[in-house]
């Protein structure tokens, strides 16, 4: 567990393995390693250094050792380490001026999983669940937007392992909040929709990633073009609704490269500049509710 048993050390720039780092006179440098209970290397936890008022001074994340190295204005802090499968820390942190505060090996402990929905037929529910996108535009802001109309199945197995998902989405829902620009989408430069009315995944691949993380791998369908697609999926674990329904909540990314699905068009800006990104991200946020009436192939 944290808490402050580093010490002040030597002046951050005299020597050992700070050696070479150049600290302001009102600075001090802060150092830990965060460890699982093996004492192998937490990679990639999330560390953040709060003031006394609650405001971020700092966020990172460990290296592939495990470690973390900061260099911050001397004060107090509010130290906060987090990773994915773990039960987050906290812990005080006081940092002078050209000191070392050394925190040693953090080991953290394995947080409880919540329970797998039961198996069976479940449904996408639409009142509650998003399908959004993020694309870049000229190369500078963001467009995002989102597809309104989509359905979806998925058939739960005695191993998650073993289970299957079907989503089919309606092409022409999409919204990005601008009419002339959806309609541009709608049409045979983008989407195409005459053509080609729907994008569905089928996705038949679930692989634990460790504590929530789970990996769901299928064939994303978009354009008339196939490709094999993972969503990086966190599962967020089963709760009520208002009627007392039982529901099951998921959080997923990916990232698609739109020449992939031969969506190829494109206009380029007098300086070069291409008018709309190559990659285009995607965040599902779902819930799932149990399938009423007969049975459904997911």
């Amino acid at each position: 567990m944290f808490g402050l048993f580093g010490r002040r050390g030597a002046a951050a720039g005299r020597g050992g393995p700070l050696a070479g780092i150049t600290v302001p006179a009102s600075a001090g440098v802060l150092t830990c390693r965060v460890l699982d209970l093996i004492d192998e290397p937490v990679r990639q936890a999330e560390f953040t250094l709060t003031d006394p008022a609650g405001r971020k001074v700092l966020a990172g994340e460990t290296d592939p050792y495990g470690s973390v190295l900061a260099t911050v204005p001397a004060g107090e802090y509010r130290l906060a380490v987090t990773a994915e499968g773990y039960t987050p820390h906290h812990a005080n942190a006081v940092v002078e001026e050209s000191g070392h505060l050394g925190l040693g090996d953090v080991r953290l402990q394995i947080a409880a999983q919540p329970p797998l929905p039961e198996a069976g037929d479940w449904e996408i529910d639409p009142a509650h669940s998003q399908i959004g996108f993020t694309a870049r535009h000229i190369g500078l802001a963001r467009i995002h937007g989102r597809f309104n109309s989509f359905a979806g199945a998925v058939r739960i197995g005695e191993r998650m392992e073993q289970s299957a998902m079907h989503v089919v989405i309606d092409a022409a829902s999409i919204d990005t909040g601008v009419r002339m620009r959806d309609d541009h989408l709608r049409s045979g430069d983008f989407l195409d929709v005459g053509a080609y009315p729907t994008v569905e995944f089928f996705g038949d691949r679930f692989v634990h990633r460790g504590g929530s993380r789970w990996a769901v791998s299928g064939a994303l369908t978009l354009h008339g073009v196939s490709r094999t697609v993972t969503l990086d999926t966190q599962y967020l674990g089963l709760g009520s609704g208002l009627q007392g329904e039982t529901r099951c909540a998921c959080r997923a990314t990916t990232e698609l490269h739109r020449e992939d699905f031969t969506l190829t068009w494109q206009t380029l800006l007098a300086r070069g500049i291409a008018a709309v990104g190559s990659s285009i991200s995607i965040d599902l946020d779902v819930q799932i509710v149990p399938k009423t009436g007969g049975p459904q192939e997911p």
